[in-house]
């Protein structure tokens, strides 16, 4: 096992997955976190799971402190989790924003602010987040979904200004359609044509939480595919 940990939430989900397993692959000790316990079991046995839900700010501490008790204090953070809804701003409900900021903006401030603390006695840290094409660019028919993503990508740059004189990087991805067998039945072929592997994404979240990136704060990286 290596000393450097890297916890990876939403690793139930393929990019999660992908991104653990290539973490993994790189040299870290790795922990995958999902509220999906089922979705945990595809992970391979030498990355470690924990069962919870980071939306609730005081589980997303639990877990990670329990994961710097027992494997050692986190060095890099991948939040990988995401929720998707279709609906225009005149159709939006009350539980529709609360559900996408909750999920989609919230959980990357609470497992920021539990992991900060260990990354500040490190003297450095890179965090990850996955943002969407909708949170850079105004999309249509996704109202909610556009403006939690928008969240994240504004939380990613306040967090840069905020942790970077400790050591700690913070950055995202910006994905627009994902490959994944949850997308494909709901997509058609000249649209699924131009889908991005989760794997290819990995290996760009896997570049920004390396040393070779260490120049490298306050981005959102689009990984829109071709």
């Amino acid at each position: 096992m290596s000393a450097r940990v890297a916890i990876v939430v939403g690793a139930g989900g393929e990019l999660g997955r992908a991104t653990a397993l290539k973490l993994a692959a790189d040299g870290f000790t790795v922990v995958g976190v999902d509220r999906n316990a089922d979705g945990l079991k595809e992970l391979w046995e030498g990355v470690r799971v924990e069962v919870g839900d980071a939306t609730d700010p005081a589980v997303a501490k639990e877990v990670v402190d329990r994961i710097a008790a027992e494997v050692g204090p986190p060095e890099v953070l991948v939040n990988a989790l995401g929720t998707y809804h279709l609906g225009d701003a005149l159709e939006a409900t009350p539980e529709d924003l609360r559900l996408m900021l909750d999920v989609n903006t919230g959980a990357a401030l609470w497992l920021t602010q539990a992991v900060a603390p260990y990354m500040r006695d490190l003297g450095k840290g890179a965090v990850v987040h996955v943002s969407a094409r909708p949170g850079l660019e105004p999309t249509a028919g996704a109202a909610t979904y556009s403006v939690s993503k928008a969240a994240l990508v504004h939380l990613t740059r306040v967090l840069d200004l905020e942790l970077r004189p400790l050591g700690i990087r913070v950055n995202a991805v910006a994905p627009q359609i994902l490959d994944t067998a949850k997308n494909r039945p709901y997509l058609p072929p000249e649209v699924l044509a131009h889908a991005v592997a989760p794997e290819a994404v990995a290996e760009v979240i896997a570049f920004l939480v390396s040393d070779a990136a260490a120049p490298v704060s306050g981005a959102v990286l689009p990984t829109y595919g071709a």
